[in-house]
């Protein structure tokens, strides 16, 4: 008998074009490629329905997400409150099938009565309240900084519910530690991802590349950091991809010479731009959950140029040149200028991205849990 499963998403997993939907999407494929039968249930409020989901799942269901500052006053976390709906309960505990949450965002039902025989399993995207704090110290808007600073005291408050889970599945190692050693009940899942295969190419790229979602605040404080203090000291072209930059972002960009900015690629584009550089420079100064532009530029790219935020306690810390301060960096491009991109560095990665981020195996190791 094929195993049976419901899936909630915090929002629509397609297409899978940021890192929380990368993962779930890609989730969603690998389980239904080993056979399980998935019942979707997905919040509805920036992105429209998704029929390539049927594909994939038994049936699809769509919530409204309300929002508005009446939500704010809830002693819960905005994120978790607007997820609140009737019809997502009445669904769920209709069907005697376990549950995967996708995220502190969607534990509103996490220990409510109706569920207290099924099996619930949460995947923890990121320690939520650290996320939201680092996202409080690296925004400049007041408004903004004062919600994402309450949000981080409430997530840090209502984590608690995850006690009533039977299993966590965390996205990496720093996560896996410290929700087990709170929870005890936690299991190291990577990140899911569109790579089947390493498609990086030997040789010798063109350009530097930065990626990612240029209106995210992580995203935008490094592409900061890497025009301010890095590029100009480079001489070699700078690419600079991803959705969504602000005008003032723009601006900043265009004062520099050897830098380009590519907004808003589509998917295809952005693959290419990956493959095609000869180094991924990409720097985070946020150290939480693992980015998916890291896997992307292991599996797609040529040489990875990081820091230890990207990189440390990932194990994938030694296919990448790691770098912290900007004469560092500077110091790496320009060893890596010099060299070409072989064989034998591809199936080192192989060795190492073939082992721990399997889609497949990643897989069977939820399905093993859901007993």
């Amino acid at each position: 008998m094929k195993q049976i499963i419901q899936l909630v998403a915090f929002n629509i997993p397609y297409p899978p074009d940021y890192g929380g939907v990368i993962d779930v999407f890609y989730k969603i494929k690998a389980l239904y490629e080993c056979g399980v039968i998935i019942h979707l249930h997905c919040f509805e409020y920036n992105r429209p329905q998704a029929v390539v989901l049927e594909k994939y799942c038994e049936s699809v269901y769509y919530y409204k997400r309300p929002k508005g500052i009446n939500y704010q006053r809830s002693l819960k976390p905005y994120i978790v409150v607007t997820r609140a709906n009737r019809q997502l309960i009445n669904n769920l505990s209709f069907l005697k099938a376990p549950i995967i949450f996708e995220g502190l965002h969607t534990c509103y039902y996490l220990n409510h009565p109706m569920l207290k025989d099924h099996v619930k399993l949460v995947r923890t995207h990121n320690i939520e309240h650290e996320y939201y704090h680092h996202l409080y110290s690296a925004e400049k808007n007041f408004i903004k900084r004062a919600f994402y600073r309450i949000e981080a005291f409430k997530l840090k408050r209502f984590e608690a519910i995850l006690k009533e889970a039977n299993h966590l599945l965390c996205i990496s190692p720093n996560d896996y530690a410290y929700f087990n050693k709170k929870y005890h009940h936690s299991h190291l899942i990577p990140a899911f991802h569109p790579y089947n295969e390493i498609k990086s190419k030997p040789g010798k790229g063109e350009y530097i590349l930065f990626h990612g979602n240029l209106s995210v605040a992580e995203n935008i404080q490094a592409v900061t950091f890497l025009v301010d203090e890095v590029v100009d000291k480079i001489n070699f072209p700078v690419i600079i991809a991803g959705k969504d930059p602000s005008e003032s972002l723009v601006q900043k960009i265009s004062l520099h010479a050897n830098v380009r900015l590519i907004a808003n690629p589509n998917q295809q584009e952005m693959e290419s731009l990956i493959e095609n550089a000869h180094i991924s420079l990409i720097p985070t100064f946020q150290d939480t959950g693992i980015k998916l532009k890291l896997l992307a530029s292991l599996f797609s790219g040529r040489f990875c140029i990081t820091n230890s935020m990207m990189t440390d306690n990932t194990g994938l810390e030694h296919l990448c040149y790691k770098a912290d301060s900007p004469e560092e960096m500077i110091e790496a491009v320009n060893v890596v200028l010099l060299k070409e991109f072989t064989v034998e560095d591809i199936e080192k990665r192989k060795q190492v991205l073939d082992e721990s981020f399997s889609n497949h195996q990643n897989a069977m190791k939820i399905i093993d849990l859901l007993i």
